[in-house]
């Protein structure tokens, strides 16, 4: 094992912290309050050429791995700007068209997607199906050379920045399982029959939610990615990406908040000493930087299993677990190392709680991550 980066991770760490810091936690710290996209960091990165790094150099990405989306996704949250759809637009839309896209649809969307032009976000979740991804209730039925999509999805992130939706739909039902057959569109966010609903969450975030309704929304047969029937297989192959991308994320997130809380912690005196001195300040701060160090190895480790075509679902469900909790651990022991000034619009760091809260229960919850790992790791009894 040689656990030293190479030169080109190094510059490329290096490149997206020195972008990102352009812009900062005061950039990103504003957004978040007011409900804002990133628009300007995004165009930045695009222009740069990290948000396609991962997809085909044919198709005027970089041609690198998840391990490299993986080192962007991280950079810039410990720069102080974690992006959402850097998950969603870049990881499992560009990896999924990339797999599994027609070449026209390869052409349509992922140079653009690459630039920073334009957004694909992804859309599964639903109110009553939860998890439970076979329990689906939006369908997609043949019209003649079409298909009439119905249905309602929720939870669905950024759809007001995109400009389609890569939208996972119930085509039909295995008989012998009853399992739903899934089936992918890449569907126009203006679609005629498509209507989206603002759905307000109290965490502080530049992305937006937002309730979808398909209404007899009419699509082409060249709209469909993939076979038909064949969904649940391309999902899953969109899945680890997502919870690499995720860990990524929240391992940035928390390199950020633990670089705020021990600057303070050194400047802030209480009784004519630094409150760093004190044990009750820094051990909960060292704590935080060790989960930090071991999820951040878990990570490149599924980044890697995936690079080079191994089983990796695993070490993504672990990576994606360990980097939430200890993103949530290092802004619990920011915020408490602050104290009051924790809470203080003035020290930005509620919106980082926001989402290192958010990616406990998204893109998968932690009781799932422990659901797959007792099952397929510890071979126990499956319990749902």
């Amino acid at each position: 094992m040689d656990f030293q980066e190479t030169d080109e991770h190094r510059v490329l760490r290096a490149t997206v912290r020195a972008i990102t810091s352009k812009f900062g936690p005061e950039y990103y710290v504003a957004k978040a309050e007011a409900g804002e996209p990133c628009t300007e960091l995004w165009a930045a990165l695009g222009d740069s050429g990290f948000l396609g790094i991962n997809l085909p150099v044919e198709h005027g990405g970089g041609g690198a791995g998840m391990f490299e989306l993986a080192l962007v996704c991280e950079e810039t949250a410990a720069a102080g700007c974690p992006l959402l759809l850097l998950l969603v637009s870049a990881a499992i839309s560009g990896e999924m068209i990339s797999r599994f896209g027609t070449p026209e649809q390869q052409a349509q969307w992922l140079p653009r997607m690459a630039s920073g032009e334009t957004k694909v976000v992804f859309a599964i979740t639903e109110p009553e199906a939860g998890s439970n991804t076979h329990k689906l209730s939006t369908v997609a039925h043949k019209a003649g050379g079409d298909y009439l999509i119905n249905g309602t999805k929720h939870y669905i992130s950024g759809v007001d920045e995109a400009e389609a939706i890569l939208l996972v739909t119930r085509t039909g039902r295995d008989e012998a399982t009853g399992r739903g057959e899934l089936t992918l569109f890449i569907v126009p966010t203006d679609a005629p029959g498509l209507s989206r609903t603002p759905l307000p969450v109290s965490a502080k975030l530049p992305e937006r939610q937002f309730v979808l309704h398909f209404d007899d929304v009419r699509v082409p047969a060249e709209a469909r990615v993939g076979e038909e029937g064949r969904g649940f297989h391309q999902v899953f192959h969109g899945l680890n990406p997502e919870r690499i991308t995720g860990a990524a994320l929240c391992v940035g997130v928390a390199r950020h908040v633990l670089g705020q809380a021990s600057a303070y912690a050194q400047t802030r005196e209480v009784w004519d000493v630094p409150i760093a001195t004190h044990q009750g300040v820094s051990h909960p701060l060292a704590k935080a930087k060790i989960e930090t160090e071991l999820a951040a190895l878990m990570t490149q480790k599924a980044a890697w299993l995936h690079d080079n075509a191994q089983p990796a679902g695993e070490a993504s469900n672990m990576a994606k677990y360990a980097a939430a909790e200890a993103a949530g651990a290092a802004v619990e022991a920011a915020i408490q190392t602050h104290g009051g000034n924790g809470l203080a619009t003035e020290y930005g760091l509620i919106p980082y709680w926001g989402i290192s809260r958010l990616l406990r229960i998204a893109p998968v919850s932690r009781e799932m991550v422990l659901n797959f790992v007792a099952q397929h790791s510890l071979g126990l009894t499956r319990s749902y």
